[in-house]
């Protein structure tokens, strides 16, 4: 491209070299003619500069080289103020432009390049078409010839018209326009949607990591427990070690027990040989003892027959026999003596603290039916008596009513007793007792009454012997009793009693020829000896060894020789 100003004086040496050409022939007049308008850039269509020149003279030809010296600079300085001046008026327009563009489309930023790839064709045509004017426009040359007249600037012209205005916005381009940003605002409503969407999927990403945290936080807790789990376990084999070595120092301890048991039973054979020993050795004493006073030889008195039921199951709970009595020294005192043994202490008389401040009833059933639903002490005082009693009521078995009038349970009261405390009473009314004849005489004359025994075996099992009706008579009768028909699991051991009046060891009242109380060691309603002892010597473990069956036994239930844990003996009114 040639551009209209004499730079680095090659434009200049052309033009003289024509000057000096056209002074050699005829000298013509010269006419530029330029299309487009003055500018200060070499931009538009081509210039096509025709020239015409006139004969001048030689002596003006230096003086319009001063004149074209003169003029190229001024027309320097001109084209560069209009180059300046419309690069300002462009950059401007082109700064509006791009601010318009940039805000409608600064929310599609991301999708021009889109935009751009999608354009429509037509409008791509007439961009294509300008692109190529523009670069046949770009090729534009200038030609600076002195005129016939004084010439004080340069005269620029163009041969192809005016030169279209680029940057004016038309219709067109403000439909194409509206057409892309109508494309980009639907584009921005879908991609709404998708960060719609999105923001879904993102709400959806926070609750799993939520809920991923809180599985880490049970895993976690899972763990801990599991490390706790596992130092239990290993504690528990450390306690485990330690019971093992428990185990073999009590096994040990067992060992030498028993070898010492083996021993005691070594020894108890001889203190056995030893009593048999003397046993006889006292028989041979009586007999020469009557002998000597009696003035001739006696009979002693018949031993009363054994038991002679013998149950299908005995209830033991050991295979061995023992002989170990109540702890209450029990020994029998001699045929004939009025010796009482210490008694223990009397159920008639204050009662302590723990009874009830309420009464007295005239029995437990009365104590039942004024509410007093638990079992315990109460006091009573029968018809026609003016004495307190101190009882036991027993409120939890069969709906509760029942006034308990005997009791064994740990051998800790001797009932080898005479005549005056088994009519009076003896014991411990929360423990072993006997409430008196006089007291249960008085008790079964003011209505009928039933009978209910209770029977405790070793191995835990309770067994029941009850009878329809129950009375005694009055002492001139020996209080003697009388008993309706059996119901029971326990049978009917107290059946062959009935009738028959009481029995101690100093007031023999028994159908056998001797003293049943002084064999059985206790005081009852003995026949010739009976069925049933439960006034006898409380041994522990069950089954004893003993000469006479003196253990506290319920023939039809365990036999002679199989002494009762508990036993109860309670009346209520009947029904």
């Amino acid at each position: 491209m040639q551009m209209g100003f004499w730079r680095d004086g090659k434009l200049k040496e052309e033009l003289d070299s024509r000057v000096s050409a056209l002074g050699q022939g005829e000298q013509n007049d010269i006419t530029v003619w330029r299309s487009g308008s003055l500018r200060g850039t070499p931009v538009g269509a081509a210039a096509h500069v025709s020239i015409f020149s006139r004969r001048h003279s030689t002596a003006t030809k230096e003086k319009h080289s001063a004149e074209l010296a003169r003029g190229e600079s001024q027309q320097t300085e001109t084209c560069k103020d209009f180059r300046n001046r419309r690069g300002e008026e462009s950059v401007m327009r082109r700064g509006v432009t791009w601010w318009l563009c940039a805000t409608l489309c600064l929310s599609a930023w991301g999708f021009a390049r889109a935009s751009r790839a999608s354009q429509h064709p037509l409008q791509t045509m007439r961009r294509q078409r300008r692109a190529a004017n523009d670069d046949a426009n770009k090729k534009c040359s200038y030609t600076f010839l002195v005129p016939q007249q004084r010439i004080t600037g340069p005269i620029c012209a163009s041969a192809t018209g005016p030169e279209p205005d680029k940057e004016r916005v038309t219709r067109m381009d403000i439909s194409d326009l509206r057409e892309v940003l109508n494309k980009q605002r639907r584009e921005i409503e879908t991609m709404q949607l998708v960060v719609d969407v999105d923001g879904n999927l993102v709400n959806e990403m926070k609750l799993l990591r939520k809920e991923s945290r809180n599985m880490n936080s049970r895993v976690t807790q899972l763990y801990m427990q599991l490390l706790h789990e596992i130092i239990r376990k290993r504690d528990n084999s450390l306690e485990l070690a330690l019971l093992e070595n428990r185990v073999l120092n009590a096994t040990s301890e067992m060992l030498r027990l028993a070898s010492r048991y083996r021993e005691l039973e070594v020894r108890f054979g001889l203190l056995a040989g030893v009593v048999n020993n003397q046993s006889a050795l006292i028989a041979v004493l009586e007999d020469r003892c009557l002998q000597a006073y009696g003035g001739g030889r006696h009979e002693l008195p018949a031993v009363p027959p054994l038991v002679q039921v013998v149950p299908e199951s005995l209830p033991v709970n050991s295979g061995r026999f023992t002989n170990e009595i109540q702890r209450v020294h029990n020994r029998a005192l001699p045929r004939g003596s009025r010796m009482d043994p210490p008694p223990t202490l009397s159920p008639v008389g204050v009662p302590p603290p723990t009874l009830s401040t309420e009464g007295p009833f005239k029995d437990c059933y009365q104590v039942r039916q004024a509410g007093h639903k638990a079992s315990g002490m109460y006091l009573l005082k029968t018809e026609g008596s003016d004495r307190l009693i101190q009882v036991w009521c027993e409120h939890g078995l069969d709906n509760g009513g029942w006034t308990v009038f005997q009791r064994r349970k740990d051998g800790s009261v001797n009932f080898f007793r005479n005549w005056d405390n088994y009519k009076k009473g003896f014991g411990n009314i929360d423990s072993e007792y006997w409430l008196g004849l006089d007291n249960i005489y008085n008790l079964t004359k003011q209505g009928d009454y039933r009978l209910l025994i209770e029977l405790e075996d070793w191995v835990g099992k309770k067994v029941y012997a009850e009878y329809s009706s129950f009375r005694l008579e009055s002492e001139s009768e020996g209080f003697r009793v009388r008993l309706g028909t059996y119901q029971g699991n326990a049978g009917d051991s107290l059946g062959s009693n009935n009738g028959k009046p009481f029995t101690t060891l100093d007031r023999d009242r028994d159908a056998f020829s001797g003293n049943c109380a002084h064999f059985h060691k206790g005081g009852w309603w003995y026949n010739a000896c009976g069925q049933t002892n439960l006034n006898g010597v409380w041994y522990s473990g069950g089954v004893y060894r003993s000469k006479f069956q003196d253990g506290v036994f319920w023939a039809d239930y365990g036999g002679g020789f199989y002494s009762m844990k508990a036993v109860r003996m309670m009346i209520r009114p009947i029904d």
